[in-house]
């Protein structure tokens, strides 16, 4: 008897590899895919292929565990595909479709997760085709059908959620809508507290999310819910985002590759930022994270991390630019701090790139539009060709700007000014200090009007 149980309790301990029977009717000897989505709708991991045989069918099958997550039976071709829910406990199951109605025509057997799924889908789609109709017809009689068939909906949906809660499949169905709000209070004028809805969504946001259960990471709605919250939900100034950003971390913290991920996807995020002066965004992340020793990268990537963070941090938005002296076609030394102006912009510029030559047309014109408002540019060769550099002012008509040369070749503007690709500018208040970095020049005029506005409002 003890042997018996024994032998029973590995044969189920080790028993972690999986069978999916699949038959596709209207398909036969063609090659399909296994696969699940990696964080994001646009991406699937491969994991097992199979043949169809003459009568459509396909068997996925291995000895080794299947990670758990939102698969897809992948088509030859990749233009069409079959959903299919893989919880990690369900190893074993067959799914059943005709091509003439893939999914509504979806039959599975042995799996209760994706009987939930396919069953909510089709309940999905019978409701769809419904509204679709009514919506051809301006009656207020089908506007109150559409309205009773949208909360029938709801209804259903609810049930099916509250009966089924511990399934992996109505943690996907949580996870890929929106937080319920409940009813806002009013202000004092009658009005819905708009700033209430709003803090309760942020607050909800990840209430479906379980970031302990690393099967997350094998759907298609963490990183679109993940880029929409930074986007959409945070204010997009380094003190809000840093903050948001721990926290997102720590909720993250519970599982290690959900949290490895997280972390890479919001330092990712914030190297080059759309948003101007949110790098010191990066900066928090590689510190806190990467030079901490908290994610466990090797000791090069740390160094070049270091590198890059001992490179950003004086060049931040609202630091003050360091000290830049450089020499002009006179011979004479220019200094940034020296130049007296409202707003300073430097272009810096190589004179054999081809960019930097059509950037240098938008920049004089902007220069001469805007010169008489204090404004002064400054433009940096950062190669060391002096010929090269003469002959670029001379053909672009940069002579009225301020011109500058490493004429000892003893600047590193990468290191020093984090000039990775030419041109690059910087936009400098009064007091020199950084208002605006790696800004394109033909945003420049749109940026210091707004600018300048802002100021003005703070006055």
């Amino acid at each position: 008897m003890l042997l018996l149980i024994l032998t029973g309790f590995f044969s189920t301990a080790y028993s972690q590899g999986y069978r999916i029977d699949a038959t596709i009717h209207g398909m036969r000897d063609s090659s399909f895919v296994l696969a699940h989505y990696n964080r994001n709708g646009s991406q699937i991991v491969p994991k097992d292929t199979a043949k169809a045989d003459a009568n459509g069918k396909i068997v996925f099958e291995g000895k080794t565990a299947l990670p758990g997550g939102l698969y897809v039976i992948l088509f030859p071709g990749n233009q069409k595909m079959i959903e299919v829910i893989y919880s990690g406990k369900e190893t074993n199951f067959a799914i059943e479709a005709d091509t003439s109605d893939l999914n509504g025509s979806v039959k599975v057997t042995g799996s209760r997760e994706n009987e939930l799924f396919y069953n909510y889908r089709q309940e999905l789609a019978k409701g769809g085709k419904e509204i679709e109709v009514l919506g051809k017809q301006a009656t207020p009689e089908a506007q109150a059908r559409v309205k009773t068939i949208q909360e029938g909906f709801g209804a259903y949906r609810k049930k099916l959620l509250a009966e089924n809660a511990g399934t992996f499949t109505a943690q996907l169905l949580k996870m890929s809508a929106d937080p319920e709000i409940p009813a806002a209070p009013k202000l004092a004028n009658g009005k819905t507290d708009s700033t209430w809805i709003f803090n309760y969504y942020k607050a909800h946001y990840w209430d479906a999310f379980d970031f302990s259960d690393p099967r997350i990471m094998n759907t298609p709605f963490l990183e679109p819910k993940m880029e929409r919250y930074f986007k959409n939900l945070v204010v997009q100034v380094p003190d809000s985002i840093i903050k948001d950003a721990d926290l997102i971390v720590k909720k993250a913290s519970a599982n290690k590759d959900i949290k490895s991920w997280t972390v890479y996807y919001i330092t990712n995020q914030y190297e080059n930022p759309k948003t101007v002066g949110t790098e010191a965004v990066w900066v928090h992340m590689a510190t806190k994270y990467y030079l901490s020793g908290e994610m466990g990268v090797s000791e090069e990537v740390k160094k070049r991390v270091s590198e890059k963070v001992a490179t950003m941090k004086d060049l931040l938005v609202n630091k003050t630019f360091p000290a830049l002296t450089l020499t002009d076609p006179a011979g004479k030394k220019v200094g940034v701090q020296a130049i007296d102006a409202n707003y300073t912009v430097l272009f810096f510029y190589a004179p054999t790139c081809g960019h930097c030559k059509e950037a240098s047309h938008v920049l004089k014109a902007f220069y001469d539009k805007n010169k008489a408002k204090g404004i002064k540019v400054m433009a940096i060769s950062t190669e060391h060709n002096v010929e090269e550099w003469k002959t670029f002012i001379k053909t672009y008509h940069m002579e009225e700007l301020i011109n500058g040369f490493d004429a000892l070749n003893q600047i590193d503007f990468n290191r020093k000014y984090d000039v990775v690709t030419t041109p690059m500018i910087y936009i400098l208040d009064k007091n020199k200090k950084i208002i605006a970095r790696k800004m394109p020049v033909e945003q420049l005029e749109d940026f210091l009007n707004y600018y300048q506005n802002k100021m003005a409002r703070k006055l």
